[in-house]
């Protein structure tokens, strides 16, 4: 089992935990509160500030601001966190900040997550498992976002939006909606459904049969040209033999932010 090694030049303040095998490159600060779990590698000029929950065998590449205070005028320095799983690759210039009072009190990055250089997460955000963020990813305070979801470079997300999982959004689009799970959204003017992530779930396993049937469901829902009461409906009967179906069908009913259509 490796040993923790803490560069000399770093600081790391007597209040955080470091787990077995931590290794802290130069000029990296670790402030009170701070819990870093087993093997997790943190590299130089890093910037770590509690409370912040940090799992196991992640990835600090440089230069990362995890666990600022939220960027929201209405916090008041409340005591709110920033948790983040296990197994992450976290690149240069990332910001994940700490949740808020007024919001869920926690940002929170689940596992198995890439963000590519200059991603931010603001407060309150929850990230599933999965996911690559590619570079300059920006979400506003309080997004959710799925599994396996993949934002492309320069895209960006509307507060209080949601994106479902295996979701693909295009290069430079602006989020301004719910994104129902498995949709493609291409920039345009702020972002438009595109079909399905059809290549994304073949990588996945989705046998045929299964991509049709959520093909079908997204012709229902955006290429039949009727109202959204009709198309709830109608996903409903075909919510019945098809469980990728039924997760369209109660993302869509459980609100949020209007849907992106």
């Amino acid at each position: 089992m490796s040993q923790t090694s803490i560069h000399p030049t770093a600081v790391v303040d007597p209040g955080a935990r470091l787990g077995t095998g931590v290794q802290v490159g130069a000029f990296t600060l670790i402030g009170a509160d701070v819990e870093i779990g087993d093997n997790t590698i943190i590299g130089s000029h890093c910037s770590f500030h509690g409370p912040t929950r940090i799992g196991r065998d992640n990835h600090f590449v440089g230069h990362a601001a995890i666990g600022g205070q939220p960027q929201d005028k209405k916090s008041k320095g409340e005591r709110t966190e920033l948790v983040i799983g296990d197994r992450n690759v976290i690149r240069e210039f990332v910001t994940l900040n700490r949740g808020t009072a007024t919001g869920s009190n926690v940002t929170r990055i689940g596992n198995d997550n890439w963000m590519l250089a200059y991603t931010h997460v603001a407060h309150d955000c929850i990230v599933g498992n999965h996911c690559v963020f590619s570079n300059n990813t920006t979400l506003a305070g309080h997004v959710d976002v799925g599994d396996w979801v993949i934002i492309s470079g320069f895209a960006g997300a509307h507060q209080f939006c949601r994106i479902g999982s295996h979701a693909f959004i295009g290069m430079g689009a602006l989020v301004g909606g719910d994104v129902p799970p498995f949709t493609m959204v291409a920039a345009d003017e702020h972002g438009r459904p595109r079909g399905i992530n059809s290549e994304g779930l073949k990588r996945r396993g989705f046998e045929p049969e299964r991509i049709t049937k959520i093909k079908r469901a997204y012709r229902t829902l955006y290429v039949a040209g009727v109202p959204l009461a009709e198309a709830k409906a109608q996903l409903a009967e075909q919510a019945k033999d098809s469980e990728d179906v039924r997760e369209m069908l109660e993302f869509i009913e459980a609100g949020g932010r209007p849907l992106l259509r």
